[in-house]
């Protein structure tokens, strides 16, 4: 999958490709973000603007005959172009998921380009919906595994009356289920600002953000309009970008999320083992939805205001690993060297390395050498050499940990000469360059060398500028 921006924020044109994992790395300001947001955006809202349309005909024939058949082949042919059509849906509400004006981009354009090859409907598919109001079955919507055939049976009385736009809303998201699901992984984003929403998240106003979805549903016993409260509504709206509210959303459901194990939990159990060594103890959350820290060995129980700042940092991604991880799932984490020692960043590069080896794909952004100098060890040491098995053995390195550099994306976010488009010239502009990654040198990472390169020149004219 590959994901194309221009004028969006400081990137004035990039592309990027979606790895098992995928790494965008360089300065401040230089657009990692904006990359970041704009994947997260459309990964989790997809499904609201995909145009798959559903003939009136279709409609009717499984009114009148109770029943009708959908070749699901028909849709996937069309796959690219409602995609493209999403993707110029989605790029009007970019404001929305920035939480920034219009203007800011009016002339952004966000492409996701896929290959019919990708495109697989030969997986099963079984939903019953229901009748709110009845409590009954509405109709049920079957796809037998290798079939075409998408069946639709109708399953209320005649008496019951179910709205055109109710029934094409069905068969759509379930089209728009099969086709586009196996393609974009479900994303949970672990933002920047994590440290803050896990200090204050019991103080955050949540209320307006509910209200505007609740309250219009009991107008008619409040007496009041949509317009009328509107006005009202928008004294406390306080919008936040997609992925901080991402964040504000999963404090906000602690409680009924803590009662499901996730497959990390219950078929690695170890990966969970490594993360409390990481943090120097667990998490846990009361039946309140109240988040505490338990120290090892140390008897107490802190809530994560008087946790310390690299507990508060990993406590979304801690909480996710036990909790909500699926297959397939995208973990995006921005900055996950945020707050850590040097030795905890290099232990996160490789729990990700081992989420990857287990089916979840991770995406970050990073300033961190450490992070990225320990992929380049578990990638040098994946190859099968004779000493590089001692030396792993020697430093406490698990084979579960290592990692196939194929599997790697990394992108530097930079300025350089970029080609426009008709072959009109070149201009400089920033972008993001991918960069190489050897199996035995590992990734190319010139963003950070020249830095440090500067570092060593510097101290080593400190030391023998003299002599």
């Amino acid at each position: 999958m590959k994901i194309q921006v221009k004028n969006l924020g400081v990137l004035q044109q990039a592309e990027f490709t979606l790895g098992d994992m995928t790494i965008l790395c360089g300065g401040n300001n230089t657009g990692k973000t904006y990359a970041t947001y704009a994947l997260f955006g459309f990964l989790s809202q997809w499904q609201s603007f995909l145009p798959v349309e559903i003939p009136q005909q279709t409609v009717d024939s499984l009114l009148s005959d109770g029943v009708v058949r959908i070749d699901v082949r028909e849709y996937a042919k069309d796959a690219e172009s409602i995609l493209m059509r999403g993707c110029r849906a989605y790029e009007k509400r970019l404001p929305e998921i920035f939480a920034a004006s219009e203007n800011r981009f009016r002339d952004s354009q966000f492409s996701i380009t896929i290959q019919p090859d990708d495109i697989r409907t030969d997986e099963g598919y079984d939903r019953r919906f229901n009748v709110m109001e009845h409590g009954k079955g509405m109709f049920l919507i079957k796809k037998e595994e290798s079939s075409y055939d998408l069946v639709i049976t109708l399953l209320v009385d005649e008496d019951i009356k179910i709205p055109d736009g109710m029934i094409v809303g069905a068969i759509s998201f379930v089209l728009e289920d099969i086709v586009f699901s196996p393609l974009f992984p479900r994303p949970f984003i672990v933002s920047a600002e994590r440290t803050g929403t896990a200090l204050f998240y019991k103080n955050m106003n949540f209320a307006r953000r509910r209200m505007r979805s609740g309250m219009f549903a009991y107008s008619g016993i409040l007496a009041l309009s949509a317009a009328s409260l509107e006005p009202a509504l928008s004294e406390f709206d306080k919008p936040y970008a997609a992925p901080i509210e991402a964040d504000l959303d999963l404090a906000w459901q602690l409680e009924f999320k803590a009662r499901k194990n996730s497959f990390v939990a219950n078929d690695h159990p170890d990966i969970l083992a490594d993360f409390a060594d990481i943090i120097g103890g667990e998490y846990a959350v009361t039946d309140r939805g109240d988040a505490h820290f338990i120290p090892k060995d140390k008897g107490a129980r802190l809530t994560i205001g008087e946790s310390s700042s690299s507990v508060r940092s990993l406590f979304n991604i801690g909480f996710y690993l036990r909790h909500i991880a699926r297959h397939g799932d995208l973990l995006m984490v921005d900055e996950p060297e945020l707050s850590l020692h040097p030795e905890n960043q290099r232990r996160v590069a490789r729990l990700f390395a081992r989420l990857v080896n287990i089916g979840i794909k991770v995406f970050i952004t990073t300033h961190s050498d450490y992070i990225i100098k320990e992929l380049n060890t578990l990638i040098m040491l994946k190859r099968d050499r004779p000493h590089l098995k001692a030396i792993a053995e020697r430093e406490g390195y698990k084979p579960e940990e290592l990692i196939d550099p194929a599997r790697i994306r990394v992108y530097i976010a930079e300025e350089k000469l970029l080609e426009l488009e008709g072959g009109e010239g070149k201009v400089r502009g920033q972008t993001l360059t991918q960069a190489d990654i050897d199996p035995e040198l590992g990734i190319e990472a010139r963003s950070f060398d020249t830095t440090i390169d500067t570092m060593n020149r510097i101290q080593k004219d400190i030391i023998w500028g003299e002599e």
